[in-house]
C-alpha cells in the first residue's frame, strides 16, 4: 500500500502522550518518505475543529488512560469530530504504570467507527500523573525501543499489504465501566469533584490557566476552578511557582495506594 502523509493527533495535558506520539509518528513518516503534519487536541479551542481524512493517509492517535479507559470529557470529540474515510491508523494510549485496562480497546473502537482502518495499536507506560515517583523516569530508553518495535511492524505490514490490512487484535473491552479508584485502606475513593488548589505562592502568570484542557482555570484569578477538574496535573506540573496542589483525602488515598501497590515496573504492550 501507499502512504502519501502521515499524521500525528494527540490528547496530552502532561505532554507523554505528545512525546510518545510524535516519535512514532516522525518514524514512520521518515521511513515512508512523505511530509508530517501534527494535531494537538489539547486546548479546548483545539477541539473545535473536525478533521477529515483520507486514503492513502496514516494517523498515529495518542491518548492517556484515565480509570482504565480513555478520558470521559474527551469521548465526544474521538466519536464525533474525526473522520478516517478509509485512512489507516495506529492507535497508541499512555497508563500510568498501573494498567491500560480497556482503554486500547476502546480507541481502537473509536477509531473503526470513525472510518478508520487501524494496522497497529500500543500501549505504554509512563511517570503516573498523581505522582512524583511512580514511573518517575519513563518513557525511557526500553520503552522508546519498544515504539520503535512498533513502528518497525507498522511500517513492514503496509509495506506489505496489497489490500486493506485486518485490525490488530487487543486486549480489552472497549464497553467495559470505568476502574474504580481504591485507597489504602482497600476501599472505593471518589474524588471526581476534588479540584486544584492554589497556594499563597501563586503570582497570577495564567500558565495554569492556558495549559487547562478543559477551560476550567480563570485567568484573572488562578485559584478559582469554575468548570470541570479531569485530574490532568498539567496546572500542578507546569506552574513556575509550584502554586497548584491537590488536597482531597480521598484522592491523596488512592495516589498513596498506587505508590504503595504499583511500584514494579510495568510492561509496554504492541499490536500488529
Amino acid at each position: 500500500m501507499e502512504i502519501k502523509k502521515v499524521y500525528a493527533l494527540w490528547f496530552s495535558p502532561a505532554g507523554t502522550t505528545r512525546r510518545l506520539t510524535t516519535t512514532l509518528a516522525s518514524a514512520l513518516a521518515e521511513s515512508f518518505g512523505v511530509p508530517l503534519e501534527t494535531v494537538d487536541i489539547t486546548l479546548p479551542g483545539a477541539r473545535e475543529e473536525t478533521h477529515a481524512f483520507e486514503e492513502g493517509e496514516l494517523v498515529v492517535c495518542g491518548s492517556p488512560t484515565y480509570a482504565g479507559k480513555l478520558p470521559n470529557k474527551l469521548l465526544p470529540y474521538w466519536k464525533e469530530s474525526l473522520h478516517g474515510n478509509g485512512a489507516l491508523a495506529v492507535a497508541l494510549v499512555t497508563f500510568g504504570n498501573r494498567a491500560f485496562d480497556n482503554s486500547l480497546a476502546e480507541l481502537c473502537a473509536c477509531l473503526a467507527a470513525d472510518g478508520f482502518h487501524t494496522v497497529g495499536a500500543g500501549a505504554f507506560a509512563c511517570r503516573h500523573v498523581f505522582s512524583e515517583t511512580l514511573a518517575a523516569e519513563r518513557p525511557d530508553q526500553d520503552d522508546f525501543s519498544e515504539l520503535a518495535k512498533l513502528g518497525a511492524a507498522v511500517a513492514t505490514r503496509i509495506a506489505k499489504a496489497n489490500e486493506t490490512p485486518a485490525p490488530p487484535e487487543v486486549p480489552g473491552d472497549a464497553a467495559a465501566p470505568y476502574y474504580t479508584p481504591l485507597g489504602l485502606d482497600g476501599a472505593p475513593k471518589v474524588f471526581l469533584k476534588a479540584k486544584p488548589k492554589t497556594s499563597e505562592a501563586c503570582i497570577q502568570c495564567g500558565v495554569c490557566a492556558a495549559l487547562c484542557p478543559m477551560g476550567s482555570i480563570d485567568p484573572m484569578d488562578a485559584s478559582n476552578v469554575t468548570g470541570v477538574c479531569i485530574k490532568c496535573h498539567a496546572c500542578v506540573r507546569e506552574c513556575p511557582m509550584g502554586a497548584k496542589f491537590f488536597d482531597d483525602e480521598a484522592f491523596l488515598s488512592h495516589r498513596a495506594m498506587l505508590e504503595r501497590n504499583y511500584d514494579r515496573r510495568a510492561k509496554d504492550e504492541w499490536f500488529t
